[in-house]
């Protein structure tokens, strides 16, 4: 941690030419609101003949699909660099750009996990009339390879969704009143600012407390602010000056949680013990040729030396095999397989003597 010489600061200057600095695996979760090429040809005009603020910045001005598929590229190889192998990467788009950026994503080798509809009831209306309103935006959450381990703090995320899971449809208002920040005309300072809320549910997803979480085009400072509210620590860029000024003001203004806050401790930090299969046979709770049983079934399997099952000349491990013969996508193995006990001749699920040698493992972490 103490190696990063960046944490906690909100940096000016071209994004591709600052995260080279950053070093290398060194992030834990980014959140990334790029450009949008939104292609604008005219100034939008409301019925009562006043100037839509939209976007119309120079940092949003790209000659052509080319230019800004390279710019992409360049710009999520940079973010790959600095992720750690566990890290994920939340990308938020419009139609105009996010089916390029998920592309390019996945020529890269990052691994889509989910895409997010965020609804925006208060969005502006199609004042012309000629399309649909455009009242959502997407938002791409991708790990950093197939095979990549990441956070999740999945239990926590019922808190948005009445106590169930949450689910990949997201209604968060545009960002306004008091949080949206405006110039000394009274003016938007930022086209794009993006709400507390939903920053607040992708760092809890996917960090804990303690981690470093990256912006590459920081604007205003959503992320860092809501990253500091919630004692993570942050790395903001953005090559605009009055972005930056206003970012750092807005968060040194900001005030941590207190650490007994409920929001601090997610589920990722209180997850069991993992305990492998093989596990129970080192430590001879099971043994080598022993027979389990598929609940609800007639069928038996044999244990082997490695920790698989063995049966009617398929082998594999306790949930690969007792969905083989369940002919089901998965199976809970630890909850499908028992064993006799042989005092008592009773059988228990398998799960039993995982939760016995777990109690052993977290009281011996404790000493």
């Amino acid at each position: 941690m103490s190696e990063n010489p960046y944490l906690n600061q909100i940096l000016l200057g071209n994004t591709l030419e600052v995260m080279p600095k950053i070093p290398e695996k060194s992030v834990d979760l980014v959140f990334a609101d790029p450009p949008y090429n939104l292609q604008l040809r005219q100034d939008l005009w409301r019925p009562n003949m006043t100037l839509v603020d939209g976007v119309d910045n120079e940092w949003d001005q790209f000659e052509g699909f080319k230019a800004y598929d390279e710019f992409t590229r360049n710009w999520l190889k940079a973010v790959r660099r600095i992720m750690n192998e566990t890290a994920t990467i939340w990308i938020s788009g419009t139609y105009h750009n996010i089916f390029r950026v998920g592309t390019i994503l996945q020529d890269l080798g990052f691994w889509i996990l989910n895409t997010v509809t965020w609804y925006k009831p208060n969005a502006m209306p199609n004042f012309r009339g000629t399309r649909l309103k455009n009242d959502v935006e997407f938002v791409i959450w991708a790990k950093k390879s197939e095979k990549s381990r990441y956070t999740f703090n999945h239990h926590d995320m019922k808190q948005f969704n009445d106590g169930k899971q949450l689910g990949s449809w997201w209604e968060i208002p545009v960002c306004g009143g008091v949080e949206r920040l405006k110039d000394d005309k009274g003016k938007k300072l930022h086209p794009t600012q993006k709400p507390e809320e939903l920053l607040k549910r992708i760092i809890l997803a996917s960090s804990n407390v303690g981690d470093v979480v990256l912006d590459p085009f920081v604007g205003t400072g959503t992320t860092p602010a809501v990253a500091k509210h919630m004692h993570r620590h942050w790395i903001g860029i953005d090559s605009e000056a009055t972005y930056i000024e206003a970012a750092r003001a807005r968060v040194e203004a900001v005030q941590p949680l207190v650490l007994s806050h409920p929001l601090l401790k997610t589920s990722s930090q209180h997850k069991p013990v993992r305990v492998p299969f093989q596990d129970l046979l080192k430590r001879h709770y099971l043994r080598a040729g022993q027979t389990l049983q598929l609940h609800g079934t007639e069928y038996t399997a044999q244990i082997l030396h490695n920790g698989n099952l063995q049966t009617n000349g398929f082998t594999g491990s306790i949930h690969k095999l007792g969905a083989q013969l369940k002919n089901v996508p998965s199976c809970n193995g630890w909850k499908q397989w028992y064993y006799e006990d042989e005092t008592t001749g009773e059988t228990y699920p398998i799960d039993h003597l995982r939760q016995q040698i777990r109690q052993i493992l977290e009281k011996e972490n404790k000493q």
